[in-house]
């Protein structure tokens, strides 16, 4: 019975070792297979920061993209304005100076058609005058 006791002690011992053992396997497998997986979450994080910034950066690029084309739109829209306003003035500014140069040379011609009249009304009257001396 002692031989048997000190037998069921030595199987258990080994059979304690041996579930030590394989738990220290297990434990150390456990631990690489969670060392990877993290190496792995990590990679596949990085990887999805990166592809949201490259996404974030694309986003940001056409955003100032559209802005751009709208500024310039709205630039060319005002330079047409303006364009069309500067023209609108100059032709209002060259009706505005033909009517004067009209007015000027209707007021030229009047004058000349007076001096005209009193000059020819000279000429008559040396005329006259002339004849009567004669």
């Amino acid at each position: 019975e002692q031989d048997h006791n000190c037998e069921i002690s030595e199987l258990i011992t080994k059979y304690e070792e041996a579930m030590e053992k394989l738990c220290a396997e297990l434990n150390k497998e456990q631990q690489c297979l969670l060392d990877e997986l993290c190496q792995q979450m990590t990679a596949t994080h990085k990887a999805e920061i990166e592809q949201a910034q490259i996404q974030l950066q694309t986003m940001h690029s056409l955003e100032l993209e559209a802005l751009r084309l709208s500024l310039n739109n709205m630039h060319t829209s005002q330079l047409e304005l303006t364009q069309s306003n500067l023209r609108r003035e100059k032709e209002t500014a060259l009706v505005e100076l033909r009517e004067m140069l009209n007015d000027k040379r209707a007021q030229e011609v009047a004058i000349l058609q007076s001096r005209h009249q009193l000059e020819l009304g000279k000429i008559k009257e040396q005329c006259l005058k002339e004849k009567e001396d004669l």
